[in-house]
């Protein structure tokens, strides 16, 4: 006589068995078109807006008095700078664009799963304002890789009397860099998702999930 246990275990054990085998796999993530176009067209037009602006400076700002306008809340000046976005390191000029290598190479493994507009935006506006001054770095005086960045606009004053003078490229660094802080803050994922209650950004999952 066939035990009532034998039937019952093998089918149960085939069903489960089924069950894993056709259990689909995660897709990765891939990056949305249309985020990677928002992407590629923030950057490119920093570094162009970067670029015109530097070149308007240099023709008609060197060798002349500061501009001021906005009723002195702006002040237009050119110096050029070794160091890195506010004048800060001027004697650390070989070491910066070793850096922007690297901070390139961050934002292109970031965009891997980029599928948020607003992350987007925020890794295009850091990209465009690293490549900005990277070009100065590689292009200008006094040689490759130890170019002076050309800077031009102060705040409140001239000759960065009350503000650091700076450029687009360090503006849009700025700003992209302070929007990615408050995208992680507020849970913002950069494949487009939001973090729930309970999740900290950047992970994806409540704390404790998983554990018995």
């Amino acid at each position: 006589m066939v035990g009532a246990d034998g039937p019952a275990d093998g089918p149960a054990e085939g069903v489960a068995g089924t069950d894993e085998r056709v259990r689909p796999a995660a897709a990765p993530s891939r990056p949305a078109p249309r985020a990677l176009v928002v992407f590629g067209l923030i950057a490119a037009l920093v570094v162009g807006l970067d670029v015109f602006t530097k070149y308007l400076a240099v023709t008609h700002l060197t060798d002349r008095p500061p501009v001021r306008i906005l009723g002195g809340l702006l002040y237009l000046d050119v110096i050029r700078n070794s160091g890195a976005a506010f004048s800060v390191g001027t004697g650390l000029t070989w070491l910066f664009p070793l850096i922007a290598v690297v901070v390139v190479g961050w934002i292109v493994m970031l965009s891997r799963r980029l599928r948020s507009a607003a992350w987007a935006v925020a890794l295009g506006l850091v990209l465009g304002g690293v490549f900005g001054n990277l070009g100065d770095r590689l292009f200008r005086a006094p040689g490759f890789l130890v170019g002076h960045v050309v800077d031009f606009a102060s705040l409140f004053g001239p000759d960065a009397k009350y503000w650091p003078v700076f450029n687009v490229a360090d503006a849009s660094l700025c700003c992209g860099v302070v929007l990615v802080v408050l995208l992680e803050l507020t849970g913002r994922r950069r494949d487009g998702s939001r973090a729930s209650a309970g999740t900290a950004p950047g992970t994806g999952s409540a704390p404790g999930v998983g554990s018995a």
